[in-house]
């Protein structure tokens, strides 16, 4: 009898709306763990032992309620100054669907942590004061969604209760950011007025605003389509690890272990291994111990082919007639997220899926001013927080895809080789538009490449 596993599933039923990671961001004192703390509250996803701790916190600090923000205030420095610093990720589900959720800070010298939380996520909640209506964190969050190329993005409006529930300012608010998280190609935008504090339209439908006639927080977080069919990606297969047992009864098995990043693999198809270049064909695909004719994004499976090539961890299998050319040089588009400077010339290691390879920094063409989306030419350095273009130099060719085309295989780490820390997180490709810097060819110090 054969061993193959009858696929049961499709890739439509496993990337469906099981899962939508989600990040929050705002201004400084704007609500965003008040509004994560409700959405958790009233959708019932907090223990009686955390409500109880936050509420005898709460009443130790002077307030008659429950501060629904310190569930997700977690770090004591954030529960002293009443703001969040670190990204704070919470896990919960409703009968609809399943969340993973990245509170991120809203002050300015936190911006890196936004880019942490939001790289993953499918959707951004980008809260506003009515008050307030649009400022300049507001913008600087939307342009970060922009670069990162979150596909939906909420504007939740929030302390409506302070304005009076006014339709107009809400109206007036919505049409401004709209505007310009559209003009950034934001490609989805809905625009919820809410107050976190009172649960108007977090989770339930706020009687005080009956001229709004669109979904709650919760109900368009549950509703929002995220369905993403991974046979229109490129397949890539970064290889993780080499299964070479050696046994008496294996005793040729050469296997290849890893997360297919993106796309659908099958048995009998043409790959290309980079960035060796070369070729062979798909033999077997195992996945959970069984083996399968198809696979897809993000299953982890063992791959085996025709030929015996030499395939190390790092390298990159795909598709043979679509396959990212391997190149040396690469532009992109990169946060900084230490506090040293990154400056041209440093010497650093590139880590790209499963690969690691040595690099420098050739250039800093420009450093990105997110207010107004305009390029600070030949900025010299880039300081923590700061978003540029930056060209690289590897020691060895990386098959990297730009990451318009995908948010995997077309971003990277920069990471200090001395001590491993992580300078800088990178997205292969100009982000707003530009041509292309090219890399002067300097003296590299030993690392010349």
């Amino acid at each position: 009898m054969s061993t193959r596993a009858t696929e049961a599933a499709t890739p439509a039923d496993v990337t469906g709306t099981a899962l939508l990671r989600f990040a929050t961001a705002g201004s400084v004192d704007d609500g965003k763990s008040t509004l994560v703390g409700r959405l958790l509250h009233d959708s019932k996803s907090v223990l009686a032992d955390q409500l109880e701790a936050v509420t005898h916190a709460s009443l130790s600090r002077g307030q008659d309620t429950p501060d629904l923000a310190l569930l997700t205030d977690g770090l004591r420095a954030e529960r002293e100054q009443g703001i969040t610093i670190d990204v704070a990720y919470r896990y919960f589900a409703t009968p609809r669907r399943r969340f993973i959720l990245a509170d991120t800070p809203g002050h300015v010298q936190y911006t890196r942590n936004m880019v942490t939380g939001a790289s993953t996520a499918e959707l951004a909640i980008i809260l506003v004061d009515a008050r307030n209506g649009v400022v300049e964190q507001t913008r600087r969050h939307a342009a970060v969604a922009a670069l990162l190329r979150v596909p939906h993005v909420v504007l939740a409006v929030n302390k409506m209760d302070l304005v009076g529930y006014a339709e107009d300012a809400f109206a007036r608010i919505a049409g401004e950011f709209t505007a310009y998280a559209a003009s950034l190609g934001v490609p989805d935008i809905t625009a919820i007025p809410i107050s976190a504090l009172a649960g108007d339209n977090v989770v339930s439908p706020s009687a005080a605003m009956d001229w709004y006639g669109g979904p709650t927080v919760l109900e368009h977080l549950e509703t929002v389509p995220v369905t993403h069919d991974p046979t229109a990606d490129p397949a890539r297969f970064p290889v993780q690890y080499v299964i070479r047992p050696q046994t008496a009864e294996h005793p040729d098995f050469r296997g290849y272990a890893g997360q297919i990043a993106s796309g659908v693999l099958r048995v009998g198809q043409r790959v290309v291994v980079q960035p060796s270049g070369r070729t062979s064909v798909i033999e077997r695909i195992d996945a959970l111990g069984q083996s399968v004719d198809t696979a897809w994004a993000p299953q982890s499976v063992t791959l085996t082919l025709t030929d015996d090539l030499d395939i190390s961890r790092g390298d990159l299998i795909a598709p043979a007639d679509g396959a990212a050319t391997p190149s040396q040089d690469i532009t992109a588009t990169v946060c900084h997220l230490h506090d040293r400077p990154l400056t041209p010339g440093a010497r650093v290691l590139l880590k790209h899926a499963t690969r690691t390879v040595k690099a420098i920094v050739k250039e800093i063409p420009s450093r990105l001013t997110l207010d107004d989306l305009s390029h600070h030419a030949e900025p010299g350095e880039l300081l923590p927080n700061d978003i540029g273009r930056v060209v690289i130099r590897t020691s060895e060719p990386l098959a990297m895809d730009a990451y318009a085309d995908s948010r995997t295989t077309g971003s990277f780490l920069l990471i200090d080789p001395a001590d491993g820390t992580t300078l800088t997180a990178g997205m292969a490709g100009d982000a707003f538009g530009g041509a292309a810097a090219q890399a002067p060819d300097d003296e590299t110090d030993g690392w010349d490449f």
